[in-house]
């Protein structure tokens, strides 16, 4: 069974998105006073329906946070079919950015690749295993407030794989089916005091994500999906995300 939008898992969509990526001028971030890290954008297969509960406490995760508007509980449900990627609901008791949306990734270790280290904290976060050939291309380098510059790498997962997330930093791993990047409520774009840049929300289940995975995912539809070259590295983050 397949809902309107809904993207095919194929080779079309690999060879398209690797075009994509492939013909993009890609932004680049030098800033000394910055860390590198990278993330890994795990295209995969899911079936429709596989979601219909979340499999994370999510009263406990969201210990009180208020949700930003009504209707929104913070779950992620009903967002599988099709083609998707891999998204994580980071630890709780994290030391820096808890509780918060997340693709896998971290820092550089000396001497790596960002494609390197993206492969590697997949499977250290997540435990899934991918070799170098399977990476489509990079999306633009994106500066945090937190002092990081993100390097996303788009890496082909080859059908549904098996995600058995480390609990120390993970609590649950979904399949976000990619016609969800295309809702018609998506992207959304709102004004905060504290800059004059707009903050990107991403609605996905129920809930938004934020700057800088609301940025490279929405790279990932207009660039990998739809071959756009619009930037997103100066879209804002939260003010909860900015330490």
């Amino acid at each position: 069974m397949t809902i309107p939008g809904q993207i095919s898992y194929d080779d079309a969509l690999r060879n398209r998105i690797a075009t994509h990526l492939a013909g993009h001028d890609r932004r680049t971030v030098t800033d000394p006073t910055k860390r590198h890290a990278a993330v890994a954008v795990v295209l995969v297969d899911s079936d429709l329906g596989e979601d219909r509960v979340d499999p994370a406490p999510v009263d406990d995760w969201i210990a009180g946070r208020p949700m930003p508007e009504a209707g929104l509980d913070g779950r992620m449900v009903d967002v599988s079919g099709g083609a998707a990627f891999l998204l994580c609901r980071r630890a709780s008791r994290l030391n820096s950015h808890a509780a918060q949306w997340a693709l896998p990734g971290g820092r550089l270790d000396p001497g790596e690749t960002v494609v390197e280290a993206a492969l590697r904290e997949l499977d250290e976060e997540v435990g899934v295993g991918l070799p170098e050939e399977n990476v489509l291309g990079l999306l633009d380098d994106y500066p945090t407030r937190s002092g990081y510059v993100i390097t996303p790498v788009v890496v082909w997962g080859g059908g549904r794989l098996d995600p058995r997330p480390a609990p120390d930093e993970v609590v649950a791993v979904y399949r976000v089916g990619l016609h969800q990047l295309q809702r018609a409520d998506s992207p959304r774009f709102i004004t905060i005091p504290e800059s004059p840049r707009p903050v990107v929300q991403i609605p996905l289940g129920n809930d938004l994500i934020h700057a800088p995975t609301g940025a490279v995912l929405l790279q990932l539809r207009w660039l990998g999906l739809e071959g756009r070259h619009d930037p997103v590295d100066e879209l804002e983050q939260p003010v909860f995300a900015w330490t």
